[in-house]
């Protein structure tokens, strides 16, 4: 039986809750550590390695490389082991300077001056993005089933349809009233990407109502190209079945809630993407 590993770094834990949601794997895949559920503190050698989370500190650093040398594989899993993700938002000034003013916080890691993708560090041969890669997604890293057939982008998997006789001229924003379950979200006034965004997740979120933010990260017809051909093909879309001004489209495009992951792929130095192949992006 093949063996693997989930080794967490700056993360939310959001990853491994997802992997533990999933069962498939139990007959093919042995788990050799954990930390979150298996009480061990020396990683095996394995088939092998999920990582989770960023390299935000010196034992995050430390533990990867301690780590991918007993693995026949690496894998990338979410945003933030993909990007750098949420915890890139403190790679500020203000924040290293609060955390190291209390002389009591002196013997926790040491934070390095940003939080890195894991492949900044080490070589990654596959990547699973998605914040966190759902439970079907897990399984197609470790089982490969037949059967499953991503859609290119989200809207494929979502199959709400879309009208051109409903243009809205402003976002609905957070004050909205019921959403029409059989109409795409854009004709109705929300913000959602997953015109650009890769598939297979199967579209829980604008199945459910709510806009794609773009965890998945681009697809494959924009993974290789800079970010500013992501944002770029989202706003002709938006264009098309709306109103609104782009103006307002680009400020809504450039929202904290939408830029972590609108640099998918990127390693946050700045708006430029670093290019991954897209074979090895699941």
């Amino acid at each position: 039986m093949k063996t693997f590993a989930v080794l967490q770094l700056a993360g939310c834990a959001g990853c491994e809750v997802s992997l533990l949601n999933a069962d498939e794997w139990v007959g093919e895949y042995r788990l050799a550590y954990m930390p979150l559920v298996v009480s061990t503190h020396d990683m095996p050698e394995v088939d092998l390695l999920l990582v989770s989370g960023g390299v935000r500190n010196e034992e995050d650093l430390y533990n990867l490389r301690r780590a991918v040398p007993r693995a026949g594989k690496v894998v990338a899993i979410g945003t933030c082991a993909i990007s750098g993700g949420v915890a890139s938002l403190g790679d500020r000034d203000d924040v290293r300077q609060v955390f190291l003013a209390d002389r009591a916080r002196h013997h926790v890691p040491r934070l390095l001056p940003k939080c890195s993708p894991i492949d900044a560090v080490v070589p990654v041969d596959l990547y699973l993005p998605g914040c966190p890669p759902t439970p079907e997604l897990f399984m197609v890293l470790l089982t490969d089933p037949p059967d499953f057939k991503p859609g290119a982008i989200v809207c494929v998997e979502c199959g709400r349809k879309k009208r051109k006789d409903m243009r809205p001229s402003r976002f609905a924003g957070f004050q909205r009233g019921e959403v029409d379950p059989g109409i795409c979200l854009i004709n109705q006034g929300f913000l959602c990407i997953g015109s650009s965004t890769r598939g297979g997740c199967r579209a829980p979120c604008p199945r459910a109502g709510h806009p794609c933010v773009g965890c998945r990260g681009p697809s494959n017809a924009l993974i290789e190209k800079e970010s500013a051909a992501w944002l770029s093909s989202i706003q002709r879309v938006i264009s098309s079945l709306t109103d609104i001004p782009a103006g307002e489209v680009d400020l809504a495009l450039r929202s904290p809630h939408l830029s972590l992951f609108l640099f998918q792929f990127s390693d946050y130095s700045g708006p430029e993407r670093k290019p991954r192949p897209k074979e090895k992006v699941i």
